[in-house]
């Protein structure tokens, strides 16, 4: 059997921990610049709002005292999120976090009639010790139990538990499931199930073998083969990433070329510490930059451009060289940009890098590789957000400065200042 731990309104729950006056209230957590809503409470939910809603439609709610609003706050969010999954990890032989909110829990060592007991007992120490309210799914699949755990969301009764344990519990569940909450489907694949007159999950299942294979190919074949109860998903051993990528968009909108050369040597930065965290390099640093769309009113443009390395790198200075280079090839003067960023792709371990023969200072490349290590040491003092080394082609200070967050709360558990006062 499988369990799915799912973080209740994760974003939300980590702001109630330090603030809960909150609990029972309308509450939403924004995007990057307060953009739009990326997580609700269920009384925000009640309320109509929806999940994407844009701040501006809804701020006048927040100025009326009925809703309140936070800046997102991701070194918050991370820190809640690893402290939960530490848990999680000592109750049980083997974890696979599948997201932030999110871990699949393998639990065949314990036996049946305890494995809702103990499930309980493990959403009351999350509860308690860390102050997250979880559901779990337990089923004979990854997709079963997805399905299992957002019942234990919905409906008090469970308790925060869902057992799927018996196939009448599995029909009953499947039948009561839309085909566009199956975990795989998507919005793009959904209006072409409903329109094959797949409308629910148990729909799904009672087409034959041939059609899905036929229809969606060999993930078809895998999630319809999990709905029925054999297990097809198996755990990705390769952590590593395809792609990378870091922007923002930006508070005001950017004109000037040098202080664009400055976000996206930032962004280029992060991309390589995080290369360097998953032990890859990556071939390819693509740029991208694009104008407001939402103002019909000034010229628009969206470049983008790569630049291909003639061995992956991962160190600070070849991603950032790599980054401006590409900027320098796409951005013109008279346009007001909105957005940037950096994407690595064409990753690839560090321990197998293929070399060339001719024309590459290997003896550079083990300084540059060097010092982005010295960088990251020193760097960890102070949280990659706020670098205490960096090169002489980034911004001083904060990498999020100029980005709107004015409903940002504290680093309650990461920064002395941010510690909660208690009278």
């Amino acid at each position: 059997m499988i369990a799915l731990v799912d973080c209740n309104n994760f974003f939300v729950s980590c702001e109630r921990v330090f603030r809960p006056d909150l609990e029972g209230k309308a509450v939403v957590v924004l995007s990057n610049n307060d953009g739009c809503v990326v997580s609700r409470s269920n009384e925000s939910k009640a309320m109509g709002i929806k999940m994407g809603t844009p701040f501006f439609k809804i701020r006048h709610i927040v100025d009326e005292g009925r809703l309140t609003a936070f800046s997102s706050n991701y070194a918050l969010y991370g820190d809640l999120s690893g402290r939960v999954m530490s848990i999680l990890a000592d109750a049980v032989p083997h974890i696979e976090i599948y997201s932030i909110d999110e871990a699949f829990l393998h639990i065949d060592g314990i036996q049946e009639d305890q494995v809702q007991e103990f499930c309980r007992n493990l959403v009351a120490k999350v509860r308690q010790w860390v102050g997250i309210p979880v559901s779990i799914g337990v089923a004979p699949t990854k997709t079963l139990a997805k399905i299992a755990s957002h019942f234990a969301k919905t409906y008090k009764g469970y308790k925060g538990v869902c057992m799927m344990d018996t196939d009448a519990k599995r029909l009953k569940a499947l039948e009561l499931t839309p085909i566009d909450d199956v975990w795989g489907v998507g919005r793009r694949l959904a209006p072409q199930m409903l329109s094959w007159g797949v409308s629910t999950a148990l729909d799904f299942t009672q087409r034959p073998l041939d059609w899905v294979q036929a229809k969606l190919g060999v993930n078809g074949l895998r999630m319809w083969r999990e709905l029925n109860g054999t297990p097809c998903v198996e755990e990705d051993c390769d952590e590593r990433r395809k792609s990378i990528c870091t922007s923002r968009s930006f508070a005001d909108m950017i004109e000037d070329e040098r202080e664009l050369e400055l976000r996206v040597s930032d962004f280029a930065a992060m991309c390589a510490k995080k290369l360097r965290e998953e032990e890859s390099s990556a071939y390819d640093v693509t740029v991208f930059m694009y104008t407001n769309r939402f103002r019909e009113d000034l010229g628009q443009y969206f470049p983008s451009a790569t630049v291909r390395l003639p061995i992956a790198a991962n160190s600070t200075q070849e991603i950032v060289g790599a980054a401006l280079k590409g900027f320098r090839t796409i951005y013109k003067h008279g346009y007001q940009y909105k957005k940037a960023g950096v994407t690595v792709s064409n990753i690839v371990p560090s321990d197998q890098l293929q070399g060339v023969l001719f024309g590459y200072d290997q003896s550079l490349r083990q300084k540059q590789d060097r010092l982005s290590e010295v960088m990251d040491a020193v760097n960890s003092v102070s949280g990659s957000d706020r670098p205490l080394l960096r090169l002489a082609a980034q911004r001083e200070g904060h990498y999020a400065d100029g980005i709107r967050c004015d409903h940002k709360s504290s680093l309650y558990t990461t920064d002395l200042d941010g510690i909660i006062k208690v009278r």
